[in-house]
């Protein structure tokens, strides 16, 4: 498969001018940290199904790295290739990673949720040769539920398992012992253009998108984020959010390992853990949706002194109610950096520990350097200050394409990226997301497609008609609500809605937590159906606990 796209030579010269395109690989900034500092500890992972804790110096990362590239080579991974993982934060990653870095091929890293109907489509678009899944995690038998669907992934000829001891385990396939050094040759470093991070994300059309990354976009707007933040070496990193998300891959595994910091892998979101985790390793920053923060809020309110050393709390992926960064600033003692971003672009717009409350409190930040925004009416003429409109963006971070979508370009012929959310800019820059043209849920930093949920619904034999809207909830940031017209003489409860969809294979995260039976769906003359009035009626729903 040829995944790089032939980027245009205009927009590399301008990058590479700029300055913020420096033509690095992530593995140059470890490669560093391991000559400079290899005693001192890379990553620390807690495993929640062992009890195990592991800890690697940056010396022993660097071993495993190589062991892991070899074995991959030897399992035919070539420069060029997707190599699949659907994990949970954990060490293994950490090394996997930059083991492909080392091949020169892309990492494709899928959320933990996803059940046979997605991992089909996705595992299936990236044609990928290797796959790395945990033995169990949380009760699901991960190899199980792919050979499940191997006899339609003709590409996927491995299966490593993490967590097992038999012939398919990690231990085996990726650490062992054998004289490897024949397959060192297939080493190749990736051009800084190459794709070596695909993520998917989840399109307003139902079909999720897979998002291509470079080195240089993912490792320009780091850069500069970690010199905004002043993010060194002596930063320790709690990742405790999906590695198949920016906020845990991107904002967590590499801006660590790109500064040479600690990462400190969670792999269940535990509030009570986390804290112990925060105080026993002495972490210094976090990057986490909504839901993270204001878990952390309530403990640090009982416990403050167990987050004696954090110092930075970036609350992204979803939308942060202004209290909540209130209260969570005077409750953990540290500064909570408000940010926007998208898994196509990386965190454009932060704010910064120096800005003023009405800036810390009421804002989503101003963009980083190398990147813009800008607010447009319909017609796509920018907008006076504090006007609602259409929020675009491009920069040095704006993704290389999606996968297998050529003619999705995504970006005007000016380079702007249209976000599908709704904002307002202030006179100084500062920006404050209003809302969403996309039609998405976001729950808990996860986007969830409505259009997918709605097609699936739909398949009820009971179902006459079905709207899916947000409703706002407190700690989840949104959660998803059917309403539902019934065809006629039938009645229709959640869980035969929930029971059906579970039958499709579809994530519980994105199904419906709350169903409301109508009589119509409320529509414009032209049959377009009014979602404003529906999230209207959510709005006033108490919420879920």
């Amino acid at each position: 498969m040829d995944l790089n796209p032939i980027l245009p030579a205009s927009r590399i010269a301008a990058m590479k001018a700029s300055g913020f395109w420096q033509d690095r690989v992530l593995s140059d900034f470890f490669d560093q940290a391991v000559a400079e500092h290899p005693d001192t500890i890379a990553v620390v992972d807690n495993n929640s199904q062992t009890g195990l804790r592991t800890e690697l110096s940056y010396g022993e990362l660097a071993r495993r790295v190589d062991r892991i590239a070899l074995n991959l080579a030897r399992l035919g991974v070539r420069h060029g290739d997707v190599v699949s993982c659907q994990l949970p934060a954990c060490w293994e990653f950490v090394a996997f990673h930059l083991a492909c870095l080392k091949l020169g091929a892309a990492t494709n890293a899928l959320m933990p949720i996803f059940r046979e109907r997605e991992l089909e489509f996705m595992l299936g678009q990236v044609e990928c040769k290797v796959l790395l899944v945990p033995k169990q995690f949380r009760g699901v038998d991960y190899p199980a539920m792919v050979h499940g669907i191997r006899h339609k992934l003709r590409q996927l000829t491995h299966i490593v398992e993490i967590g097992g001891d038999g012939p398919n385990s990690f231990a085996a396939q990726l650490l062992n012992n054998d004289d490897l050094e024949d397959y060192r040759v297939h080493f190749a470093r990736p051009s800084p253009n190459d794709v070596i991070q695909l993520l998917f994300t989840s399109g307003t059309t139902g079909e999720p998108k897979g998002v291509m990354h470079t080195s240089n976009t993912i490792l320009s707007i780091l850069t500069t984020h970690a010199q905004r933040l002043g993010l060194s070496s002596r930063d320790t990193f709690l990742i405790c959010t999906p590695i198949a998300h920016q906020t845990g891959f991107g904002y967590g595994v590499m801006l660590a390992m790109y500064v040479g910091g600690k990462a400190v892998m969670q792999d269940i979101w535990q509030p009570e853990r986390a804290a112990e985790l925060i105080e026993a390793e002495r972490v210094s920053m976090i990057t986490g949706a909504t839901p993270f923060l204001a878990d952390l809020t309530e403990i640090a309110s009982q416990r403050p002194r167990a987050f004696d050393s954090m110092r930075l709390f970036l609350a992204a992926g979803a939308p942060i109610p202004r209290a909540l960064v209130r209260r969570a600033t005077e409750c953990m003692g540290a500064s909570i950096i408000s940010g926007w971003g998208m898994t196509e672009n990386g965190c454009v717009t932060t704010t910064v520990p120096e800005d003023p409350p009405e800036k810390t409190f009421e804002t989503d930040g101003h963009p980083l350097p190398g990147t813009e925004v800008r607010v447009v009416d319909d017609s796509g003429s920018p907008l006076p200050p504090n006007q609602e409109g259409r929020l675009l963006t491009r920069g040095c971070s704006q993704f290389v394409g999606y996968l297998k979508r050529p003619h999705d370009k995504a970006n005007d012929a000016q380079g702007w990226f249209d976000t599908g959310d709704m904002a307002r800019m202030d006179a100084d820059g500062y920006i404050r997301i209003t809302g969403r043209s996309k039609d998405i849920i976001i729950r808990g930093g996860e986007n969830i497609s409505v259009v997918e949920v709605e097609g699936l619904i739909y398949r009820h034999p009971k179902v006459l008609e079905v709207a899916v809207v947000a409703m706002p909830d407190p700690r989840l940031g949104e959660r998803a609500c059917a309403f539902i017209v019934p065809r006629a003489g039938e009645s229709l409860t959640l869980a035969e809605i929930t029971a059906f969809l579970l039958e499709q294979k579809v994530a519980k995260q994105y199904m419906p937590e709350r169903l409301e039976i109508i009589d119509e769906i409320p529509k414009t003359p032209s049959g377009k159906v009014q979602k404003f009035q529906l999230r209207e009626i959510a709005k006033k729903f108490t919420p879920i606990t």
